[in-house]
């Protein structure tokens, strides 16, 4: 028997957890599913208490209950950046305000972009104001919800709030930092005070570590509702996609990863900061890292939508139809901006389209141009990513429940023209969690690699004369309707 190592992730339909052995082998897992909250148009929201906690408590008793030995550290990431309004006590104020999929706080974007300037945002923190940001969240807070912010002492993202919950402590990773715009400095790995005084003046901003970094230890309370000892190590933790990217490999400049879930997201690591008005730039889990990144607003959560209103909703039928139909499902292109888009638009009121039906369109030829609007949307990014000086990449790595079945793969592959690599093991950033909570432990090296490439999705080239004329068609169709969409959007009162 050698020692474990325990990683969780809270993602946006469910939390993940495992159990893992040094050198990557995978003991145990447990999953426990669970849904956002939409209590307005544009809010998305989660309970931090109710949700992450409980989740954690119950996924860990799940996997102790079988464990053969002592847990030697836990890691933990989670979807973000969300924020959470804490008071003196440590617990939330309110739920949690999630990521780029909430976008409430439009209004704020646009006044901070002109307060501080898009260039010098971009040159301290490598990342347009987005939806994506914690910064005019936490304006938003401030301005709308006055009793909350009287009473807001810390904020937490997912990782650092399950930190604090074990161990006491109030941490943030700094890659998780570098996701908090406008008020944190890529150069100089620190907040940057005097907008942070002006954006939410009076909050506690929390310390500063590394993922790897050791945040604390197992407190008596929290190992008395988890079932963890007493003095066990907890690291500081991450976000869910560059946790995913560490229990694949996807450390070297180079790299990059593709994550097929509810939402889609690029990233690739680079030597040097680089940074695109229409891209995420961010620090890496690891001192002197870098990465550039984009993320989808919609894929798989489009998949699930489709679904349910399907006649007959079984994943197989559907995956069948779809793989009957031809390559650019007879002349369809979706736009696939359910829920608005996030990179390379940074546009949440975009809305999505169906464009090409005819009555000689059958359920198949609709699911799979779905799939293909998302694949275009992944072109897209990497198209972004080249301007951006990236964008080549020496290898790309598919990770997600996605992959799990051969067609939507496929059908990005095809569209981009780009291999993918598919890791052996697939569990997700849970297992990324163990093994940063390894490195941090000592148990391994920040160069070791827990998990082998299983197989490869290759380009059909005789698909890619259709796409490349479909996706020709796909970026002007966004620009043509932009404005009818935007109207449309502003006529929606719920999702």
């Amino acid at each position: 028997m050698t020692e474990l190592l325990l990683g969780f992730d809270v993602g946006t339909s469910s939390s993940k957890g495992c159990l893992v052995r040094p050198g990557g082998e995978v003991v145990a897992r447990a999953e426990r599913a669970h849904e956002v909250t939409r209590p307005h148009p544009g809010w998305v929201e989660s309970d931090p208490e109710k949700v992450w906690w409980d989740d954690f408590v119950a996924i860990c008793r799940e996997l102790l209950d079988g464990a053969d030995d002592e847990v030697a550290a836990v890691g933990c990431s989670g979807m973000g950046p969300c924020l959470v309004a804490a008071g003196a006590d440590g617990r939330p104020l309110r739920p949690a305000i999630l990521y780029g999929i909430d976008s409430r706080a439009s209004r704020e974007i646009i006044e901070l972009t002109e307060r501080y300037g898009a260039d010098a945002i971009l040159a301290r923190g490598g990342s347009p104001l987005t939806t994506q940001a914690v910064g005019p969240k936490l304006l938003w807070l401030r301005r709308n919800e006055p009793e909350v912010w009287s009473k807001t002492i810390f904020f937490f993202t997912v990782s650092s709030y399950l930190v604090h919950r074990l161990t006491g402590e109030y941490v943030l990773d700094h890659h998780s930092a570098s996701r908090c715009d406008p008020l944190y400095d890529m150069s100089a790995n620190a907040w940057i005070d005097e907008w942070c005084e002006e954006v939410a003046p009076g909050l506690d901003w929390p310390s500063l570590l590394w993922s790897t970094e050791i945040a604390g230890s197992v407190t008596g309370e929290a190992a008395a509702a988890t079932g963890l000892k007493a003095g066990t190590p907890v690291t500081a933790g991450t976000m869910d996609t560059w946790a995913e990217a560490a229990s694949v490999d996807v450390q070297e400049p180079g790299d990059m990863m593709l994550m097929y879930g509810t939402t889609m997201f690029l990233i690739e690591v680079a030597s040097e900061a680089r940074s695109h008005p229409k891209l995420w730039s961010t620090v890496s889990f690891s001192p002197g890292t870098h990465n550039l990144a984009g993320g989808m607003a919609t894929s798989g959560a489009i998949a699930q939508w489709f679904r349910k209103i399907a006649s007959d909703p079984d994943w197989q039928v559907l995956e069948d139809e779809a793989s009957a139909a031809p390559p650019g499902a007879n002349g369809l292109v979706v736009l696939p901006y359910f829920s608005g888009e996030r990179a390379p638009l940074f546009d949440p009121k975009a809305r999505g389209v169906i464009f090409g039906l005819t009555l000689g369109h059958g359920r198949g030829h609709i699911y799979r141009a779905l799939l293909e609007g998302t694949g275009y949307g992944v072109r897209h990014m990497l198209d972004t990513m080249k301007e951006a000086g990236g964008g080549a990449g020496s290898r790309l790595v598919a990770v997600g429940g996605g992959t799990k079945g051969p067609l939507w793969p496929q059908i990005v592959s095809d569209i981009t023209g780009r291999a993918q690599q598919l890791p052996t093991e697939t569990i997700g950033a849970s297992a990324g969690d163990a093994f940063l909570a390894a490195v941090g432990s000592g148990v391994a090296q920040p160069d070791d690699r827990w998990n082998a490439i299983g197989g490869t999705v290759t380009p059909n080239a005789s698909a890619r004369s259709t796409y490349d004329e479909l996706y020709s068609i796909y970026r002007d169709l966004y620009t043509d309707t932009r404005a009818q969409a935007h109207a449309l959007a502003d006529l929606q009162t719920e999702e």
